[in-house]
């Protein structure tokens, strides 16, 4: 009983005071010693030191070569404005009648390229704050626009996207980024027409209310300057990203004779390493082909490799904390409960991820600690592991965005928005509608068993 008191107060906790703004650097470790003091199990320092450390220094052993590169990738994109280029691009094909779509659409090309979720929220802004003023649709919309095109189907549906969380479950089951293709389209189909078909609907309703854009102060718009590389030059770093992945993936790592050179000396082939030389040879051709758009290179990726820590740290910790909590007991009788439950298997599985997600407010430390804590289990109940790597993601993208999300409170702070003016909208884009999406595409693979 102190064991599951222990549990829910410290999550409850850390659910608050994220939201209050508080870190999870500092919150983690802390609710960790906490809950550990509060079941008496465990003496809290040898929580700290011998579970909730290992746990955090293994999902950042795993992991930081990820990071890294793509936060290095995301920092030369938005610096030599070949992010900002390619979104002008999409805006002025897509005109304001379809203003929404064209947020949307040039968002998700970028997220799906492998630019980071945060970059992609500072790129999008003054071009999307711009399209939505131009078309007089109230700007509130803005921050749900935007997370559609990046906290949703690029991120953890689309298969092959090479964001850091779709490599994740390839370390636990042995898949690859592209996992469960069918079922992936699938999801990121109903996310991508769900949402735009909200946004669009509830751009109609405003401007039967009479209601445009609105009055916002100090919003930091500035006019897209002409000092950018053109569209083509920009866009090839992002199919270097598609093209590389699916090499490496499908070709390269797939041939038995570089199996059997990993296998010789007692080791294995990652699933996050397409990914990163993806990114690593896209980074050369940027510094290579957008030099003139660099003026002080070092710094530039100097900046861009320090903005993959305190990403991976926050995770990281969060992991950490995960490990404490499923070192009690008490968690145990939890997941037994979870696992026990009278209902189909897939759906044990995306329930307890998505919830484990919502708990963290995080997308991926949910699935860091779903994978660290539940991973045998889940492979234990029969299910393909492509369907377990694509219905877990696209679980972990529901319940993740509730209002204590880093991200979220990150999105609406770039917009110059609060959670009064536009959570509602984001939430039916990141919370309700992948919820759906997830449910369709779980009875989908009971009834087809197609992946």
């Amino acid at each position: 009983m102190l064991g599951v008191l222990a549990i829910l107060l410290t999550l409850f906790s850390l659910m608050y005071f994220a939201y209050r703004g508080i870190t999870v650097l500092v919150l983690a470790p802390i609710l960790a010693m906490l809950a550990a003091l509060l079941s008496g199990e465990l003496p809290p320092l040898h929580a700290l030191s011998n579970i909730f450390m290992p746990a955090a220094a293994g999902y950042i052993q795993s992991y930081y070569p990820v990071f890294l590169a793509g936060a290095v990738f995301g920092k030369l994109m938005g610096v030599t404005g070949a992010a900002t280029s390619i979104a002008h691009f999409i805006s002025a094909k897509f005109g304001k009648k379809h203003a929404i779509a064209a947020v949307v659409v040039a968002t998700s090309l970028l997220t799906y390229g492998g630019v980071s979720l945060f970059v992609v929220v500072f790129a999008m802004y003054p071009i999307g704050a711009m399209l939505l003023r131009d078309a007089d649709i109230p700007k509130r919309l803005l921050p749900a626009a935007i997370a559609l095109g990046a906290f949703t189907f690029t991120m953890t549906g689309l298969p092959g996207s090479p964001q850091y969380i779709n490599t994740m479950p390839t370390v636990y089951f042995g898949t690859d980024i592209y996992a469960g293709p069918v079922l992936g389209i699938l999801g990121s189909s109903i996310m991508f027409f769900g949402g735009l078909w909200w946004l669009n609907r509830r751009a109609s309703q405003a401007a039967a209310a009479g209601e445009g854009y609105g009055d916002h102060e100090n919003e930091g718009l500035h006019e897209v300057g002409n000092d950018l590389p053109g569209f083509g030059v920009s866009i090839t770093p992002i199919i270097l990203v598609f093209v590389l992945n699916y090499i490496f993936t499908k070709v390269y790592f797939a041939s038995s004779a570089v199996i059997a050179k990993y296998e010789a000396i007692g080791s294995a082939i990652n699933g996050t390493w397409p990914v990163v030389l993806g990114l690593s040879i896209s980074i050369v051709f940027i510094l290579i082909a957008l030099r003139k758009f660099l003026v002080d290179t070092n710094k530039v990726v100097f900046e861009g490799a320090v903005g993959s820590l305190l990403p991976i740290f926050n995770t990281g910790s969060e992991v950490g904390y995960g490990g404490v909590i499923k070192s009690l007991t008490a968690f145990t009788t939890v997941k037994l409960g979870i696992v026990a439950l009278a209902i189909p298997s897939i759906f044990k599985v995306a329930i307890s991820t998505t919830l484990l997600a919502g708990i963290v407010g995080s997308s991926s430390g949910g699935t860091a600690i779903a994978l660290e804590v539940l991973s045998k289990e889940f492979l234990g109940m029969g299910i393909d592991p492509q369907a377990l790597h694509r219905i877990m993601l696209m679980a972990a993208g529901g319940l993740d965005s509730l209002p204590h999300c880093g991200a979220v409170i990150t999105l609406l702070s770039v917009c110059k928005l609060n959670h009064k003016q536009s959570y509602f909208d984001i939430a039916a884009m990141t919370v309700v509608i992948p919820l759906i999406a997830v449910a369709f595409v779980s009875v989908f693979y009971m009834v087809t068993g197609i992946v």
